[in-house]
């Protein structure tokens, strides 16, 4: 924005400074400070104690001690506008934003800076909500364990192997799992803790007519039973069985059920009868716990099938053939809890050759993300084909977002490129997005400056517009923010290596080179859950 000289965030708990984020107009690389520096009652004067407000000072009259003092003096900033929201855990954040004079602190920027720290603030609380859930589960010590044990996996088979993995010979010496299938109750697991009595015990869950008759009662029960001395009599186990049955003191059985359904039996044979003593509350939690795990992961792979059935109608099934140009594209999914992304991009032919390329992204994700991603992509494609302008088409989506009222904003990219007697002339117009690359055929990479004001948030935007030209080998790149936030397990984000990613793309490799790229995040990436969406264009080279 006019007049802004530096944006600063920083992270706190009390007077404990813990990182500083800053970009300067003369250092717009973003710079990324850790600390663990307490600075008292001078770093706790600025705790938040209520909602977002946007406060003003004068650098000169601030602690000069202070790092993002330092960083604000530093680049020149006379007056600086915070605002600073709590966080979880006791802590909170601040966001400065430094100007030359204090006229540049105008509505617009309050309230831009408001809606920053009201984001940060919500997405804060959600993360903290995640934490607390996940804490009150490892509360529960063993049960919670054997939760996540069960919970790792989301294939079907390999929850129900490590049902019985990891109940022996924590709970019991054996377990046997039996699950309601086509063919009826079928074993579909067991252990025992000796790997000379596996076989003995798999033969016995399968085919003998004692437990089936066993399993079958608690089944119609729906209560849990066990069963020990007289209890076992006429079974394969207890004193007056032989072999390897003898062992067997007591057994208890537990239904599986979840959400309202009857999925199997979970069996625990035990060499202690003490053990199984006073246990029927714990062994119907954990089986209640099984069977959510075994249940949430049959669930999830019909749910990947939906997203992802989706996720393909949200994106284009296959991009046109361009005469000149080589189109390829690539998505990679951030977040594995499977809620529908936000990022979109399309590809448009125009009536006399050439194209129209756009992308975008949905803050969020979930079924409202996904239905906005749809509204977007859907009204962007049907205006440009229609014949309209970029401008008008991304006027009449922010319009479209305005009224709908949502929380949420989006950014998108449109880029035409026109064909010429040296390659393609661009010219693109951007509502926030990240700016685009362009990989010329010698390696070299450039960005094309690109800013304007997101969609959905104001009533009249602006956009960042421009132009360039790319010839044969050249490649036109665009991507969505989950390239250049992807961060490594030191805390360098991609945006530092993005250039010479591209640049490393081989100019004689068209085909894939969008795959190639969002690869190459993909291996960098150890945190951000964002999804990576990347759309690229390369002229091809003629003889």
């Amino acid at each position: 924005m006019p007049g802004v000289l530096a944006v600063v965030g920083t992270s706190w708990s009390g007077g404990l400074l813990h990182y500083l984020r800053s970009v300067t107009l003369a250092e717009p690389t973003l710079s990324f400070m850790e600390f663990e520096q307490d600075f008292g009652e001078s770093g706790a004067a600025g705790t938040p104690d209520g909602d977002p407000t946007v406060t003003v000072h004068e650098v000169s009259e601030l602690d000069g001690a202070m790092p993002h003092v330092q960083v604000l003096a530093a680049a020149g900033v006379r007056s600086v506008a915070e605002c600073a929201v709590p966080l979880g855990q006791g802590g909170w954040a601040s966001f400065l934003v430094g100007t030359a004079d204090r006229d540049a602190i105008d509505a617009t920027l309050r309230t831009r800076l408001k809606q920053v720290a009201e984001v940060a603030m919500v997405s804060d609380r959600r993360i903290m909500a995640r934490r607390d859930d996940e804490l009150r589960q490892v509360s529960d010590a063993f049960l919670a364990e054997a939760s996540l044990q069960m919970d790792s996996s989301l294939d079907v088979e390999r929850t129900v192997r490590r049902v019985a993995r990891t109940a022996v010979p924590a709970v019991a010496e054996g377990c046997v799992l039996h699950l309601l299938l086509p063919g009826g109750l079928t074993l579909v697991s067991s252990a025992h803790i000796n790997a000379g009595e596996q076989q003995w015990l798999g033969r016995i869950a399968a085919e003998d007519p004692w437990l089936t008759d066993v399993l079958h009662r608690v089944l119609d029960s729906g209560q849990g039973l066990v069963l020990k001395g007289e209890g076992l009599e006429g079974g394969p186990f207890g004193p007056a069985s032989s072999g390897a049955g003898r062992a067997v003191c007591a057994l208890s059985v537990n239904p599986l059920k979840a959400r309202g359904r009857a999925l199997g039996t979970l069996t625990f044979l035990y060499h202690r009868a003490i053990i199984a003593e006073g246990a029927s509350r714990f062994l119907a939690n954990l089986a209640d716990r099984a069977a959510l795990a075994i249940d949430s992961s049959a669930l999830y792979e019909q749910r990947h099938r939906h997203v992802v059935s989706l996720q393909r109608h949200l994106l284009p099934r296959e991009l046109p053939r361009i005469p000149g140009l080589t189109l390829s594209s690539a998505y990679e999914v951030g977040d594995v809890s499977l809620d529908v992304g936000g990022d979109f991009y399309d590809a448009v032919p125009g009536s006399q050759g050439g194209v129209t390329l756009l992308i975008g992204d949905v803050c969020g994700r979930g079924a409202e993300a996904a239905a906005l991603t749809g509204l977007a992509r859907h009204t962007l494609r049907t205006l440009l084909d229609d014949g309209s302008t970029p401008e008008h088409a991304l006027g009449r989506l922010n319009q479209a977002l305005v009224r709908e009222g949502t929380s949420r904003f989006v950014t998108a990219l449109v880029a035409v490129l026109e064909p010429d007697e040296k390659g393609f002339r661009v010219r693109y117009w951007s509502a926030g997005h990240p700016a685009p690359l362009i990989r010329r055929e010698d390696g070299t990479v450039e960005e094309l400056p690109a800013h304007g004001d997101l969609l959905g948030v104001l009533e009249d935007i602006e956009y960042g517009s421009g132009t360039a030209h790319v010839a044969p080998g050249d490649t036109l790149v665009l991507f969505t923010d989950g390239v250049t936030e992807a961060r490594a397990a030191d805390g360098t984000f991609f945006e530092s290596r993005l250039r010479d990613a591209a640049a490393q793309q081989g100019a004689g490799e068209a085909l894939g080179f969008a795959e190639r790229l969002a690869e190459a995040v993909v291996e960098f990436r150890a945190t951000g859950a964002d999804d990576i969406a990347v759309l690229a264009a390369r002229v091809e080279v003629i003889g």
